[in-house]
């Protein structure tokens, strides 16, 4: 992910009412059900999330529905940096309603040049043959020491995607990346500390820090160095986590927050 520019759009099932097609709700977050992240610039090895509503699509008598969707990446001078065309999917709404919310993504490179850049995608209806396009601008800064890439799944393998609220005694994981470390002079290897610790909603720590040291065993050619936690909810509340990655031969740092929200069981 670090080191090539993909997208992905994924479609999932909701219920809602809608006229005619429209893309709707459109905001970008901190993985794919994270909170908004606004228009805060992204770091190199970061990764753009883009989550939104497609309205009003057609349904068939069975709750099926059919529909394309291609992307495109430019410059904001025009350059194109990748395109996918569009490719036919359909998927089924058994919950009823007309609208599939929507996400998609762009893995942004370490070497991508720092500037401002637009993500466009185009949507159609392949029954009404209705096409909408969207575009969302996005700025790349310059390359730095900070945690990227922040996402959160129910498994530590990363393949079920998990928001970042759920009932006592389910558990998510958080992973990220840390990139732009230094490495020491003798054995080439990092210094980096990184912890992860959990306070209330005043600021309280309610718990001591995980932390993760990484100091050896980093490949001189790796350019990133993927890490997760593991956060089991072990008691309903409100709370902040703060992930922090301090490079420990630069005394460069970098804290994330991500809102937790958990409820008692049903």
């Amino acid at each position: 992910m670090l080191n090539e520019l993909a997208l992905m759009g994924m479609l999932m099932l909701a219920p809602a009412q809608a006229s005619e097609l429209t893309l709707q709700n459109v905001r970008s977050t901190i993985g794919e059900f994270g909170p908004a992240r606004g228009k805060a610039p992204l770091k190199p090895g970061d990764t753009y999330f883009l989550s939104f509503d497609i309205a009003g699509v057609a349904v068939d008598a069975t709750g099926k529905v059919s529909y394309s969707m291609g992307m495109e990446v430019a410059s904001e001078k025009g350059t194109k940096i990748f395109e996918q065309k569009p490719a036919d999917n359909s998927d089924y709404l058994p919950l009823g309603g007309t609208v599939l919310p929507a996400r998609a993504y762009v893995a942004i490179p370490l070497e991508q040049e720092p500037g401002g850049y637009v993500l466009k995608l185009t949507i159609t209806d392949r029954v009404s043959k209705v096409s909408k396009t969207l575009e969302e601008r996005f700025t790349v800064k310059p390359r730095e020491f900070g945690i990227v890439s922040l996402f959160t799944t129910y498994d530590p393998k990363a393949e079920v995607p998990a928001p970042l609220s759920g009932q006592v005694g389910q558990r998510i994981w958080l992973h990220f990346a840390v990139v732009e470390f230094a490495r020491s002079g003798t054995d080439k290897q990092p210094n980096l500390e990184v912890t992860m610790e959990a306070m209330d909603t005043e600021g309280n720590m309610v718990s001591k820090p995980t932390v993760l040291t990484v100091n050896k065993g980093i490949d001189e050619k790796d350019t990133g160095v993927p890490m997760r936690f593991m956060l089991p909810f072990n008691r309903e509340g409100k709370y902040r986590v703060r992930l922090k990655a301090v490079d420990k031969l630069t005394n460069k740092s970098d804290v994330v927050e991500l809102p937790i929200v958990v409820t008692p069981v049903n």
